[in-house]
């Protein structure tokens, strides 16, 4: 029998938690704003799909759209939603902190880790909360090197695309990063991660894992009643439409999860 593969799915709201779970997903990745590559989730919200869900959530700590080398106010509020979500009932934190120069912030990755981990003991939590590194990962000019770091840091793993637009189309690297970091972290594949692409990414790469949105769109009728308003931003030189948005969709997460059995 093979090993079983883990499917995490990336949720933005109450609604699209118990989706993933309902269709068979193993984990959660928590955000809000998926629109702009996810944001912190409020605590309320953590609280209320641990209330629903019995699967693992971890929960995306970014302040904003735009890159990932912080001003001190983004990182003050980082560390203060840090604490607040894992009081919420994280089971792990997402991150990720960069350089202007395009390496892993060392100095704050290391006060972050050092704080979720002082924060689990006050809470005296059970287990302690994992700690990821997102794809800030795939902006890094030396993955080896970043992967040296974050390992003698303590991440526990990385969620990549294999430094491509999709984790299909980085399938080489990310097989190198599984083989380079062998036991000491996990490589987590997303991006475009799909039930036409999954069982080969897995079979090719060796991953134990692998993460994906599975979203389908819903039409909210009241953003069409004036045509001429928009509350977003644009796409294209055009705006986003008000009355779309997107859900996880249960049938699409089952899809994946037969994909990789």
């Amino acid at each position: 029998m093979g090993k079983k593969v883990l499917f995490e799915v990336c949720c933005g709201c109450l609604e699209d938690a118990i989706n993933a779970e309902k269709g068979g997903a193993d984990r959660i990745e928590l955000n809000s704003a998926l629109f702009l590559g996810g944001l912190t989730p409020g605590a309320g919200l953590l609280r209320e799909v641990k209330k629903h869900i019995k699967i693992p959530v971890m929960c995306m700590l970014r302040p904003r759209e735009g890159g990932f080398c912080y001003t001190d106010f983004d990182y003050k509020t980082i560390l203060a939603e840090a604490e607040a979500l894992i009081e919420a009932g994280a089971d792990g934190i997402v991150f990720g902190f960069l350089t202007n120069e395009g390496e892993v912030d060392v100095k704050r990755t290391k006060e972050l880790i050092d704080l979720i981990k002082s924060k689990c003991e006050k809470e005296n939590k059970k287990t302690d909360v994992e700690i990821v590194f997102h794809r800030a990962f795939d902006l890094i000019p030396d993955v080896y090197k970043a992967m040296d770091t974050l390992i003698s840091l303590g991440v526990n793993r990385i969620l990549t695309s294999g430094q491509k637009p999709s984790a299909f189309e980085g399938r080489d690297c990310i097989k190198n990063l599984v083989k380079y970091g062998e036991s000491k972290i996990e490589i987590l594949p997303g991006g475009g991660v799909n039930k036409n692409n999954a069982k080969e990414l897995i079979e090719y790469t060796g991953v134990s894992a692998v993460h994906a949105s599975a979203r389908s769109e819903r039409t909210d009728k009241s953003g069409l009643l004036n045509p001429e308003i928009f509350f977003g931003g644009k796409i294209d030189g055009k705006f986003n439409p008000e009355h779309i948005y997107k859900v996880t969709n249960e049938n699409l997460v089952r899809e994946v999860v037969e994909a990789i059995k």
